[in-house]
Formats: C-alpha cells, structure tokens, sequence
C-alpha cells in the first residue's frame, strides 16, 4: 500500500514533455501522474522518490522543496545511450509527525528494494538515511553504509533522531544490520577527537578530504562494497554547490561530486541512495539544483554499464591469485574480474559468522593493493577487515 504514501509529479512539469520526441529525461521517464498514477514497476531499474522534509535538520529552512526544483533540472538533461528503465514515484510529503515521514518512507524504500528496484531519495536532511537503512530489515541482510559526508555524525543518542546523530541510532537500535560504516570526505576540525576515536575501534573506514581528492580513485573500492549510499550536499565546497545547508569553504569539487556519484552507480552492490542537505532557498540561479541532477545524471550513467561482478559472479569465473606475507604468516587471496578487471581480495570469516557475513567475504581492492602484498606488505583495509571478522 505503498502508493497511499506517494503523491504525483507536477502536471505542468509532465506536461512539458508529453509527446516529445527528444531524448530527454523528461520525456523517457516513467512517471507518477495525477490521471494515469503510479507507473508499473515492471523492469528493474532506478526509481526517484522525492521527499519534502527538512525538520531534522533543526534549521528553519526551504529543503522540502527541494525535491521538485532538482526534478524540473533533471528532467531537462539528455538521456545517455541507457538501457536502463528510470521511474519518478513522485513525492512523499512530510507527516504530522517526522517520525511519520520516517516511517512512510522506510515502507515505500521497503517495497521499492522487494522489486530489485534502486530507491534514490532526493530532498530532505540526512537523519533520512536511517528511514533508508531500516527499509533493509525487509530484506533480512547486513548493510555496509558509505556516507560522503564531512561530518561523522554520530552525535548524542539521547537527544532524538536527527541528522548530526543518525548513524548513533543506525549503531545503537535493533535489529542491528550494520555490517560497516564508511566516511569518505570527512574533515578533521569538524570531527570530536572522541568521534574518531569510536570509529577506530570499531574498525569504521573513515577517509580524510585531503587524501581523496589527492586520488579519487581511491573511492572506488569502498563504494563497490556500499549496499547503501548516503550524500550529504553540504560535502561539496560551497562556492560550486550553492544551496548547502551547511556550507563550507571546503570539500569536493563539482566535477568530483559526480565521478563518486557515478562510482556508486557502478557498483553492483549499491541497492540504495539517498542525496541530502539542498536548500533551493539557498541555490543561486538553479546552478546547485543543476549539479543535483547531474549527479543523478552520472549515478544512472554508473548503473547502465554494471557488469554483474561479485556478489552476483561466481568466484570461479575470476583469475586467482595467491600472495605469502612473513613466510607464510598470512595467505592472502586475490582476485580479479575478467569482465571488469577490478580487484577484491578474500577476508577470513569463522565459520560460525559464515551466514551472516558471506556477502562481504570479498573485500573491494585495487591493483596497488595485490602488488603492496606482492611487496610483503598487508594492505590496511584488509587487516582492518580481518581484524573486525575475528
């Protein structure tokens, strides 16, 4: 039921696009409408879902309307050549209560993942992302979240669900599904010392600014092991991101924004996304509603050229490799996709933790990190990796 949560995209947008022959966005999307209603899922693909909520945030602002404005921008960008169906579900408007919109949106997010569908969220603050990462408890599976964030967000659990203290609540509340936490971006003078030091022992992989964006390429292999994407705007250096709730002089570039967007549309693992923290209030002259739908832009672009690699590939069809490290002490296994050519290496898992942890027995790597262990040097992500399998 669903649909009861959903209210339609604007006529007058639709409208603009009804019989169009140009391969725009606007014109190839399948849409929620007023008469027709909620498009048939029928084909997986990538459904938009806005949301008009912004209480989470504490700031007296205009985020609820960000998800239309973003809408009209997206819908006037040209379709790649995509195979891939793109539907609009339209918009779930803030309940009475937020712990409303928090459910309503956990049920349609739900129901979206059953259809093997991408729900991406598009409004809103970033306390959403909890709404998206209990959708997974309909699936019954552990979650490895990436936030591209430059906050950790953990925050005081005792002061309500709200977007400077969501991730407490995602390690805090039952059922626990959180398998790992990634930060990418975050930045240290709006990090507490007590933060850093509760992510290290919890073996979260939390990747400074300034690191990044020295190689974005870097990214990569934590994206490809996100099962759920959480963005938050206000990431991205203000003076090419107009709009931001939070902004900062700092942070990613546009440019950078959106080869991360596309990453995690390439990843076959990504089974949600949530873009966060847009004012339109804020935006000056469309440019930060523009870089929204770009970005949306280049996750489908990431999406239309997935390959199937692991999870979904058997280990068999990759070219094994075996690496010694200290005589033997550690017996590192690679491997490395023939369709993809990218890289994972094997992480130990006990065998009483085996049904709970299977999906993550790969763990994303590059090259550099099979010639560091040719090297007899162990790549850090792995040893972070197995010592939290211990």
């Amino acid at each position: 039921m669903y649909h009861e949560f959903l209210a339609p995209v604007r006529a007058g947008l639709l409208d603009l696009y009804a019989g169009s022959s140009k391969p725009q966005i606007g014109a190839r999307i399948k849409a929620h409408e007023e008469i027709g209603g909620l498009p048939e899922l029928d084909a997986p693909g990538i459904a938009l879902i806005g949301v008009c909520e912004g209480r989470g945030s504490g700031i007296e602002r205009t985020q609820e309307l960000a998800p239309d404005v973003v809408r009209e921008a997206l819908y006037a960008l040209y379709c790649g050549p995509w195979t891939t169906p793109l539907y609009d579900l339209g918009n779930l408007y803030a309940g009475e209560r937020v712990e409303d919109t928090y459910a309503a949106l956990q049920e349609v997010c739900a129901e979206v993942l059953k259809l093997r569908m991408v729900p991406l969220v598009i409004g809103g603050s970033q306390d959403l992302t909890y709404a998206l990462y209990r959708a997974f408890d309909a699936l019954e599976q552990t979650v490895n979240l990436c936030a591209l964030d430059s906050r950790l967000d953990l925050g005081h659990f005792e002061g309500g669900l709200n977007e400077s203290n969501y991730l407490s609540h995602i390690v805090l509340n039952k059922p626990y599904r959180l398998f790992n936490f990634v930060n990418l971006g975050y930045q240290t003078y709006f990090a507490q010392q007590e933060e850093l030091e509760l992510v290290e022992r919890m073996h979260f992989d939390v990747q400074r600014l300034g690191l990044l964006r020295s190689n974005l390429a870097l990214a990569e292999p934590l994206l490809r092991d996100t099962d759920l994407l959480s963005f938050d705007y206000s990431c991205i250096r203000v003076s090419e991101a107009p709009g931001a709730v939070q902004p900062s002089p700092n942070g990613f570039t546009a440019d950078e924004a959106c080869r991360l967007a596309r990453y995690a549309g390439m990843s076959d693992k990504v089974s949600a996304a949530g873009l966060f923290g847009f004012d339109p209030s804020l935006d000056q002259r469309g440019a930060g509603a523009m870089l929204l739908a770009q970005m949306v832009w280049y996750f489908v672009e990431g999406y239309d050229g997935r390959v199937g690699d692991y999870p979904f590939a058997s280990k068999k069809d990759y070219v094994r490799f075996t690496v010694l490290i200290n005589d033997g002490e550690h017996e590192l296994v690679f491997y490395r996709s023939p369709l993809s050519d990218r890289w994972w290496v094997e992480v130990p898992i006990p065998a009483e933790r085996i049904g709970q942890t299977q999906r993550h027995a790969l763990l994303p790597c590059t090259h550099d990190d099979y010639q560091m262990a040719c090297s007899n040097e162990i790549p850090e992500r792995w040893w972070m990796a197995f010592r939290k399998s211990i």
